[in-house]
Parts: C-alpha cells; structure tokens; sequence
C-alpha cells in the first residue's frame, strides 16, 4: 500500500521556471508529486480566476522524475482550482507553491500568484505554503533553498498547519552557509509609493510602465522583512479571513 503524501506543486512564473523544477525536486523526495502550473508567466496575477474564456490543460513533461505534470491556460488559483476538483482524484495532502522569483515578503503578498495559489488551496480545506527566494532572475540559484524548504515541508506533513491558515516562507538571497536560521513571524508594515514611467511609442501613442519604491515603516525585529535582511528565512502564517475583528464595534456604532 503506497502511504506517501500526495503534493499538489504550482507556481506563478511558469511550468518550466526554474524554480518550480526545484521545488518538484525535493518533492519528490516527500512524496507522490503532481503539477499543475500555467504554461506562462503569472506573476502579480494574485487571486484572479478565470471566468469569461475556457482553460486549455494538458499533460507535459518538461524533465526526469515520477511527477505527473500538466500545463495549465489559467491563473495559478486556476491551477489549484483545476488540479483538486478536476484532475487529482482525491484531495491531496499538501500543496505547494513556487519557488518564486523574487519576494513575496510583507505588503507582496497581497498580489502574488505564489501566495494566491496557496491561499486558494487552503480555502479549500488544503494545507499549503508559498515559497519564494529574493532573487529575480531568472536563472537565479535555487539550490541554496533546497535543504530548508524539505526541512519546513517534512514538519507541515508531520506536524499539521491550521485550518484556515497558509505559510509564506521567503529566503534571503544568501547562499546556505551565509542563513542564519528560520524566523517565525509577522507581515512587515510596508507598502509600495507607485510610480508610472510615461512613454510614447513610434505610432506615437502614449503608455506606462509602472515603476514604485519600497516603504518599510516597521521597526520590529519580529517582521519578515527585518528576518530577511538580517539573514533568516521567513515563515509567516497567512489566512484568507481578511476581517478586522477589533474594529466590528466601531462600525457599529455608525448606527447603519
């Protein structure tokens, strides 16, 4: 009888990023691995869903494993979506998101498609975590990562993560020597200013490109983006009741 772990693996930037092939590989290493990715980039899609065309989904293989992959025309919620009510015939164990190209540390989190996957998965009654490493490139190292994200995995299997409740873990780009340990801890208070770089093309019509600087106006040392500065990889726990409890009364008493 096959008692491993079925683990759904998506992610935003692609079925063929490098680093969800990292991510399938220490997978593979946990359990019974299948992919559902979007066959293109999706970053900064956050939680949308496709509603108003059809979704193309097919089997792929992009490299070597046991993994089962398929390559998917939507949104990485899409995938998730697809890959638990459609294509897996049962609900799988874990779902994994990433490794992202970049960070999805503090107010990032808000429009990743990594963290959106996983969400949705938890919506779904799912385990999930999100993973992402400070580098966007494209052919950034991910093996520096490998070792932690099995670490942080092997505990969510044995151990459980909340109903309700998804992990964003964020790596510093260090190499292995270089991380000083895991920080368990809270969503920095930061945002972006926006800025839009305006243009003109040859045919003389106008365009943007959005542009913006980063704001961190939280001075705690119990934040993710202080953890990744100073070396740790982050882990924050994330839920999808995004109801401001301590302010119900205050509405109230608005006498709507």
């Amino acid at each position: 009888m096959d008692d491993k772990p079925l683990i759904l693996v998506t992610n935003d930037d692609g079925i063929t990023a490098p680093g969800i092939r990292a991510l399938i590989s220490v997978m593979n290493e946990l359990g019974d691995v299948v992919v559902v990715a979007p066959d293109s980039p999706q970053s900064a899609m956050g939680h949308a869903i496709t509603i108003n065309s059809t979704l193309q989904c097919h089997k792929i293989k992009i490299d070597q494993g046991p993994q089962t992959e398929y390559s998917c025309s939507g949104t990485p919620a899409d995938c998730v979506k697809l890959g638990i009510n459609e294509i897996l015939d049962k609900k799988p164990d874990l779902c994994v998101s990433g490794i992202n190209h970049g960070s999805n540390a503090s107010i990032n989190v808000i429009y990743s498609g990594t963290m959106s996957a996983a969400i949705e998965a938890s919506i779904e009654g799912v385990p999930a975590i999100g993973f992402s490493l400070l580098d966007y490139r494209w052919k950034a190292n991910f093996e520096n990562t490998k070792r932690i994200v099995k670490k942080i995995t092997t505990k969510a299997l044995s151990e459980g993560i909340p109903k309700g409740t998804a992990l964003n873990v964020n790596f510093p780009n260090l190499s292995h020597e270089e991380i000083k340990g895991i920080k368990v801890c809270n969503q920095a208070n930061a945002y972006w200013i926006e800025k839009f770089d305006k243009r003109t093309n040859p045919q003389g019509r106008e365009y943007y490109w959005l542009t913006g600087e980063f704001i961190n106006e939280d001075k705690s040392t119990e934040s993710d983006e202080w953890a990744l500065k100073n070396g740790y990889v982050s882990v924050v726990p994330v839920k999808f009741d995004l109801t401001n409890y301590k302010e119900i009364d205050k509405i109230k008493s608005w006498n709507l």
